[in-house]
């Protein structure tokens, strides 16, 4: 790490992160083999993902078009011309002894991605590459006798992002993370129920004088975190302890939550890069931006301002309402019905909360529009509680159903008669009037308990307002 370079570092923890992102194609980057389908290992494979001698590799149109979406999205400047490059090492994971990759020129360069915070982490590169061979330990990494080789994987169209070094917390890196996926997903060139997501990070810490390490193959936003975390202090107790922190690559055992060294790390030129002969340089023409441009779709920042134009929602609403495009969608269709403003904000606070609760990912939902439409009308022309709404939404998130059939079928209409709630309401502070006496003394807890009390006993039909209201007025 040259001089120049580390004056550009003054936080306590610099990194910097590679992602491995497998684009949702059909067939593999270089062959027409499927990149899914059956798992059965090593049987979704060719003579070109294995690299047989002979065999001719040729580029995947569809794969070259989602990587430029990408790059659009992350305001890359995208080259002209792309040609592919062998990266040589011996490994099992590579039949033939290389990877083809991008090395010269990259698809992308000089991009940027903001997080939730607002800060810009800039993007170094975008390139595309084919995915090596999954390799299987039997008894983990460390424990393992032999090691497995499923070829399956092989050839599979990646896009790898290397940022910058500018992130200064495992906390940025995760939301790195969280951000790039969000917009793999409105891009549609990503599913993150079929396609692999794998980070690598480089980490360094200012006490070792920035000597990078990097971590390899992390799966996963919590993965990240845990290994960032794991790895700084460990590179902090290593100095503390006088040792010198070298260049390493190490793996994240995710099950012992420590690293384990691997090798030195290499570099660049360990690989002997050379131009791949088989594959022929590729013009990115001018119509082929303009296209990819007219086919961007409006990405979550851009619909978070526009929720904010046009719907008058709270720019916290939106911003994590955009965040996630099925619940986007299911917002934009829901306030063609309800008030913008009621629902963003039961949005961001219930249904996120049922979701949650249940650990469900909204493209899981079995509900739709109609369900929620139908729940928020009931509670936005007040027949039934907050409490009840609650109740129903994590109901029918499990099994589906209209909440009106069900408020309907078991009677849980909000008690409307005043008279009635009145009674209870003299009820329970007859019962529990030390409690009663405890709120005229100025215990606000004690009216908490009572407005409990008689949620409770109108099984949470009641509107907790007016229970307040008249508990206040009957309490004496």
């Amino acid at each position: 790490m040259t001089k120049q370079l580390l004056h550009q570092f003054t936080g306590e923890v610099v990194i910097g992160l590679e992602v491995h992102c497998q684009l949702n194609t059909n067939t593999k980057l270089f062959c027409g083999c499927a990149t899914s389908g059956s798992e059965e290992p090593n049987t979704r494979t060719c003579e070109v993902c294995l690299g047989h001698p002979g065999s001719k590799p040729v580029l995947n149109k569809k794969a070259l078009e989602f990587a430029m979406r990408l790059c659009l999205a992350l305001d890359c400047y995208i080259a002209p011309i792309i040609c592919f490059s062998r990266k040589s090492y011996f490994y099992p994971d590579m039949a033939k002894n290389y990877q083809i990759t991008q090395y010269e020129v990259p698809l992308g360069n000089s991009g940027k991605l903001r997080l939730s915070t607002g800060k810009e982490v800039g993007i170094e590169r975008v390139h595309i590459e084919e995915d090596p061979a999954a390799l299987v330990h039997p008894n983990g990494m460390q424990e393992s006798k032999y090691v497995l080789v499923d070829y399956n994987r092989s050839g599979n169209p990646l896009c790898e992002i290397v940022t910058k070094p500018e992130m200064t917390s495992a906390d940025e890196a995760r939301d790195f993370m969280k951000q790039l996926v969000t917009i793999l997903e409105y891009l549609k060139i990503f599913d993150v129920n079929k396609c692999t997501l794998r980070a690598d990070a480089n980490v360094s810490v200012k006490e070792s004088g920035y000597t990078r390490v990097e971590i390899k193959n992390i799966n996963g936003f919590k993965e990240i975190e845990r290994a960032i975390l794991y790895e700084v202090e460990r590179q902090k107790k290593e100095v503390k302890e006088g040792r010198k922190i070298v260049m390493d690559t190490v793996a994240w055992d995710s099950d012992k939550g420590v690293t384990l060294r691997l090798r030195s790390k290499e570099t660049e030129e360990d690989y002997g890069y050379i131009i791949d002969p088989n594959l022929v340089k590729t013009e990115i023409s001018k119509d082929m931006i303009m296209h990819a441009k007219m086919n961007m779709p409006e990405l979550p920042q851009e619909k978070a301002k526009r929720y904010v134009a046009e719907f008058k929602i709270e720019k916290d609403d939106a911003v994590i309402i955009s965040n996630d495009l099925n619940i986007a969608v299911l917002f934009e269709k829901v306030a063609d019905e309800i008030n913008p403003i009621a629902a963003s904000k039961w949005f961001r606070k219930e249904l996120l909360r049922v979701l949650n609760l249940n650990k469900l990912d909204a493209s899981q939902l079995l509900i739709d529009e109609r369900h929620i439409i139908d729940l928020l009308k009931l509670l936005q022309d007040g027949k039934i509680s907050d409490r009840v709404s609650q109740r129903l939404l994590e109901r029918i998130i499990i099994e589906p159903a209209m909440p009106s059939d069900i408020v309907k079928k078991e009677n849980l209409e909000k008690v409307q008669d005043k008279s009635q709630l009145e009674k209870i309401c003299e009820d329970v502070i007859k019962t529990h009037a030390s409690v009663a006496k405890e709120y005229l003394s100025g215990k606000g807890e004690a009216l908490n308990y009572l407005i409990g009390r008689v949620m409770h006993a109108t099984q949470g039909k009641a509107d907790a307002k007016e229970v307040k209201y008249m508990i206040r007025k009957l309490v004496k």
